[in-house]
């Protein structure tokens, strides 16, 4: 009786849609994305030839070998019940049965991104860039859109590191726009959101960094979304536009945040090595569920070991606040670190950026030729800083040059420095530097007998001074609750 039921269910056959591609179908809309019946038909008779079995052995105990003979001639349209119990029967998934498309592709795919984001985390960057393009190519053949939307993050990733911020933030963009679309939650987006705010700081607009970083964390914290991957991520990115935009309380506050959240593993890599070989082994076995768990469990250490970029920053963080303290090497030894942990991810540009605040720490220590030579560098053999890309950390540059000059008497080029630095930090929003940068040019213009440029540039100062702490944008983020259980 049981067999007949469900074939006179399985004859109230809906209308087809074409295929919409996507990998994570909703149950209201699997019977729509379903292959026409024929060719369903076509492919459970292949497979039941290819196991040897009958179409009565395929068929008991639910249904019978009139209803199998029905459909692989594509003059029935199986109900998702009827597919269900077929590919559980075949050896092969719902979906593999009923789109042609193989979950072990799937699982393969998220895989080959897992390897990609090894590569990424550790240093590799022009081969993690290489095999992102390939796996964006091999997610749109396959119109897997979750997986479309991890290999441009990750592109995006590898451009943010290599310092090219227009195609980072396209890439982050659209990564943001797919899983939107997909209604992935935010914790899901942070990665790609992320990746936007520091393309945005790079590009020298600090307080929008800031809007994009504070809006998520706000957002996640009043969904109580208190994922800790992502709070890390934001807390930690948020460091750098509040420092170049004179809000240090607010930086000091984010960097502890972030540090109490940072993961305790050991050795992340050989965890994660371990996982992914794992998941190879069950892949092989055609144990996709379990491969899949292990893949997972793999992305997660890498994702740890991607945040050393982000410890990194706390580190720099702890040298500046140290070097304002005046524990001049105690902050030396913190931006050291921070500079050799940014320069193993090959992560240039913020490694420039690192070396602009270690110099001053230099400068302060007496150890000014190598503080010269180190801004140099930074400034005349294409590390990049300029305009557009590092803008804050070239002007800073500029200003401790023109510290040095002026201190060993080169009031002329003492003045160059500090013009040239104005210029670069007009256009930023980093009004604590440029108030700071207008006082000394004002002083050294006074000094050499120039009143009424002297007054000028202490106007520019004052016309842009920003009270301390602050970014203009209201209250900072709130602190999650149960801070420090996880």
């Amino acid at each position: 009786m049981h067999g007949v039921r469900a074939e006179l269910l399985d004859c109230q056959s809906p209308l087809s849609v074409p295929h919409n591609a996507l990998a994570d179908v909703k149950p209201q809309e699997e019977e729509r994305t379903m292959d026409e019946p024929a060719v369903i038909g076509q492919r459970v008779q292949r497979l039941r030839a290819e196991r040897g079995l009958t179409q009565r052995q395929l068929a008991e105990p639910a249904y019978t070998a009139a209803y199998i003979s029905t459909l692989e001639s594509g003059r029935v349209r199986p109900s998702e019940t009827a597919l269900r119990f077929l590919a559980e029967r075949l050896g092969t998934t719902y979906e593999e049965l009923t789109t042609g498309r193989s979950a072990r592709l799937a699982t393969e795919l998220r895989l080959a991104l897992t390897d990609a984001r090894r590569l990424l985390a550790t240093g590799t960057l022009g081969e993690a860039a290489a095999r992102y393009r390939e796996l964006l190519t091999e997610a749109e053949e396959l119109a897997l859109e979750p997986e479309r939307a991890d290999a441009l993050t990750g592109l995006g990733e590898c451009a943010l590191e290599s310092g090219e911020l227009d195609a980072a933030r396209e890439h982050f963009e659209s990564a943001e726009r797919i899983l939107t679309s997909a209604g992935e939650p935010l914790p899901r987006r942070v990665r790609a959101l992320r990746g936007r705010a520091v393309a945005h700081l790079l590009a020298g607009e600090l307080r929008y960094a800031c809007y994009v970083l504070e809006t998520a964390l706000d957002e996640l914290n009043a969904q109580g979304l208190h994922d800790p991957d992502a709070l890390l991520l934001l807390y930690a990115s948020s460091i750098g536009p509040y420092m170049d935009m004179g809000a240090h309380a607010r930086a000091a506050q984010a960097a502890e945040l972030a540090l109490s959240l940072a993961p305790q593993v050991s050795d992340p890599a050989l965890v994660a090595g371990m996982h992914r070989s794992v998941a190879r082994t069950l892949l092989a076995e055609g144990r996709i569920a379990e491969a899949d768990a292990s893949l997972a469990k793999a992305q997660d250490l890498y994702q740890q070991l991607q945040t050393r970029t982000e410890l990194a920053h706390c580190h720099w963080m702890r040298g500046y606040v140290q070097a304002q303290n005046g524990d001049l090497e105690a902050a030396e030894r913190e931006l050291r670190t921070a500079r050799e942990m940014l320069a193993a991810r090959s992560a240039a540009l913020y490694t420039a950026q690192v070396e602009v605040e270690l110099a001053d720490v230099l400068r302060r220590r007496g150890k000014r030729d190598e503080a010269v030579a180190l801004l140099s560098r930074l400034l005349e053999l294409g590390a990049g800083l300029g305009d557009g890309r590092g803008a804050v950390h070239a002007a800073g540059a500029r200003r401790l040059l023109g510290l040095i000059a002026e201190e060993g008497g080169a009031d002329e080029r003492a003045e160059e420095h500090y013009v040239l630095a104005l210029a670069l930090l007009e256009r930023s929003g980093a009004a604590g530097d440029l108030a700071d940068l207008c006082r000394l040019l004002g002083d050294l213009l006074r000094r050499t007998g120039r009143t009424e440029a002297a007054l000028d540039a202490y106007r520019t100062g004052l016309g842009h001074r920003a009270a301390p702490g602050t970014t203009t944008l209201g209250p900072a983020p709130a602190a999650p609750p149960f801070r420090g259980a996880w």
